[in-house]
């Protein structure tokens, strides 16, 4: 078979990305070579491929539900916020500039045509490729300059099926309003819906799907149920709201608390899915010093804006708790970079110098050019691979070696990011976390993160086998969208 489709939502973190990957994995499942693709993301979560390209996390993650190695094809252009108003934009895994969001709109003409040729090089060597939209097509003030959603649908003639996310209510306004805003060439290309994280019995949705299909003379292609613990690889921090709240639950010796500080810009906190997936030990993210008091480790994750997330450490107190805590501390990339001793950046916040928390014997400098690499390496005895992002320099002046990075007693710090998926290097870390925390926590000897994520990949894929119309799917992704009415604005 050969075609293309468009995975659209009603909104940011409806599920486009795991209805993406579910079904890339479907696909590939029934050897189809199959591709994901997202023209245009807006992440904080990266992840660097084979040959140093740096490309949204969600399309690494799709590209493995496929089967295939990730490429800076499958996310030609990733913007990553450094603040409200300002984006660093990376095209085909490269910074190119930091712009704000009217600035941006200059490159608009010249970033659709180099996401147009991505699109088409995928095209030409897979069977099919399975788009992800963007936020929610209709976004009509940003209509005129889309590269990811309608935009691309016209330019390379998709079919279109829109998710949405029935938990957070009013869903059957929201797919009916999103055709609705469209004009008459892009409701063209919407066939249909998919109801996503569905709680219940499905017959009671019944009539109100009749009735959608009736307004809109759409297909609904099918209801995907709730399934926990399908958070893995997200996009944005938007999902961190949908984990299971764990304050305040008592946990014996046997447990492991690991508290991840939620910084305003926090990057990468996909590095802390490995350590959620581990038996025995409860991750949640905090704001307040007061929810470090029962943490056995404490994680510094990622951060786009190191130097204006630790003056935010500082404002809410968390920067002293932490330097007061005798506990094992865990700093990652830009969250190694705050425990340094003193950080000059002139580079992404133009700051200068800038006093950090000293709890490491390190010296930063932001350089320019970003690095990005797959290092691999040893700790604990254990092979360790990696990848990097980063413009900070760290310069070590003491302490003992820990990967790339060092640590000083309990305090460890590493730019690597992804290293904790290592089983046996994580294992040998907890160890030490435990022992240094008075835990009577033991690693379980057999959990395998490689293996988890294959899992979930695999119920992505059971759950569009199972629930979805695939035989309709198949017909649009070959065939397109077939003729569909027209919906006037206020009709």
């Amino acid at each position: 078979m050969k075609g293309a489709l468009l995975v659209a939502g009603t909104t940011s973190d409806a599920g486009k990305s795991v209805v993406t990957a579910g079904i890339c994995r479907w696909l590939a499942r029934q050897g189809v070579r199959v591709a994901p693709y997202k023209a245009q993301n807006m992440s904080l979560n990266s992840f660097v491929t084979a040959d140093g390209a740096e490309i949204g996390r969600a399309q690494a993650m799709q590209a493995q539900a496929a089967g295939l190695e990730p490429l800076a094809d499958m996310n030609p252009i990733l913007l990553k916020p450094g603040s409200d108003r300002r984006s660093q934009v990376v095209l085909m895994g490269r910074p190119l500039t930091d712009v704000d969001a009217m600035e941006y709109g200059a490159l608009k003409d010249f970033l659709r045509e180099k996401a147009l040729e991505s699109f088409e090089r995928l095209r030409s060597a897979y069977d099919v490729v399975i788009c992800e939209g963007a936020g929610s097509p209709a976004e009509i003030n940003l209509r005129r300059g889309d590269i990811a959603n309608m935009g691309l649908a016209r330019a390379a003639g998709l079919p279109v099926v829109v998710v949405g996310d029935i938990d957070r209510g009013g869903v059957f306004a929201a797919f009916y309003g999103t055709v609705a805003l469209l004009d008459r060439e892009d409701q063209a290309h919407i066939a249909g819906f998919v109801v996503n994280k569905f709680r219940g019995a499905v017959e009671l949705l019944e009539p109100g799907l009749d009735t959608l299909r009736g307004l809109t003379g759409r297909e609904v292609y099918g209801v995907l149920p709730w399934l926990e613990g399908l958070w893995l690889d997200v996009e944005d921090s938007l999902a961190l709201d949908n984990r299971p709240a764990v304050t305040g639950t008592p946990y014996g010796r046997q447990t492991l608390r690991v508290a991840v500080v939620r910084l305003p810009r926090v990057s990468n906190f996909t590095d802390l899915d490995a350590l959620a997936g581990e038996p025995g030990v409860v991750v949640r993210f905090v704001t307040t010093p007061a929810e470090l008091d029962d943490a056995d480790l404490v994680v510094l994750p990622g951060s786009r804006a190191t130097v204006a997330d630790l003056a935010w450490l500082r404002s809410t107190g968390l920067a002293d708790a932490l330097v007061a805590r005798e506990l094992p501390v865990l700093g990652i990339c830009g969250g190694y970079q705050m425990l340094a001793r003193e950080i000059v950046d002139e580079v992404e916040s133009g700051a200068g110098l800038v006093k950090g928390l000293g709890m490491l014997p390190v010296h930063v400098t932001f350089a320019r050019d970003k690095r990005l690499a797959r290092p691999t390496g040893e700790e604990y005895g254990q092979p360790v691979s990696a990848y990097e992002i980063h413009h900070g320099v760290a310069t070590v002046e003491g302490g003992e070696p820990f990967l790339d990075g060092c640590r000083v007693g309990a305090v460890y710090g590493t730019t690597w990011h992804g290293a904790l998926e290592n089983d046996g290097f994580r294992r040998a870390f907890l160890t030490d976390v435990a022992a240094r925390a008075g835990r009577d926590f033991v690693p379980a000897p057999a959990t395998s993160f490689a293996a988890l994520r294959e899992a979930r990949l695999d119920a992505l894929g059971d759950l569009v086998e199972r629930h979805l119309d695939t035989e309709a799917l198949l017909r649009l992704i070959e065939n397109g969208t077939g003729p569909v009415p027209f919906l006037p604005p206020g009709a």
